[in-house]
């Protein structure tokens, strides 16, 4: 890249990281170009995508976007890095990634892509926070689970009410019938 494409990208990258839900670095080594293009079309489904940066134009980026120090510490930026950007959703990105590491696996004993760290809603999340929040259910099905929770306490009251009633209606149809 030229030095003016250069600023260019690292203001474009910026303002991306500002308004970004969730933003989530990854280790890429090992992925072949199939994969990836695989991998960046189920990311698009949910609303994210994919980039690979250069180490340097993340760290210049990210210092002007003022994100978590954490995130551009040398030690994170090495090697291979993509950077998951979501603007809606700050989990489903996550799950994908997740699924995805699961269903290809490198050969070597690990899969690909690495979590390397991430900011979710603002927040800094290590490499075990992203695999936790990864293998959350959809957004859908927790408030589902929600939804369930707090209506299982009624259904158990409506039960219980219709029980007596169905005993005083019965009470009543015997007594009516001039049963004792």
């Amino acid at each position: 890249m030229k030095k003016q494409e250069k600023i260019f990208f690292v203001e474009n990258l910026t303002e991306e990281l500002r308004l970004a839900k969730s933003v989530v670095l990854i280790n890429y080594a090992g992925l072949s170009v199939k994969a990836q293009q695989e991998l960046k079309k189920r990311l698009k489904e949910v609303g994210a995508r994919m980039l690979v940066v250069k180490n340097t134009l993340l760290k210049r980026a990210g210092e002007a976007a003022k994100v978590d120090k954490e995130i551009l510490t040398d030690s994170v930026l090495t090697g291979q890095t993509a950077l998951v950007i979501s603007e809606d959703d700050p989990i489903a990105p996550l799950g994908v990634l997740g699924k995805f590491a699961k269903e290809f696996d490198s050969g070597a004993g690990y899969s690909v892509p690495q979590f390397k760290v991430g900011l979710v809603e603002g927040s800094f999340q290590d490499t075990d926070a992203l695999k936790k929040l990864s293998a959350l259910p959809g957004k859908d099905a927790l408030l589902g689970q929600l939804l369930a929770a707090l209506m299982t306490p009624s259904y158990g009251l409506v039960g219980t009410l219709n029980a007596n009633l169905e005993k005083l209606v019965y009470v009543l149809t015997t007594k009516a019938k001039g049963g004792e």
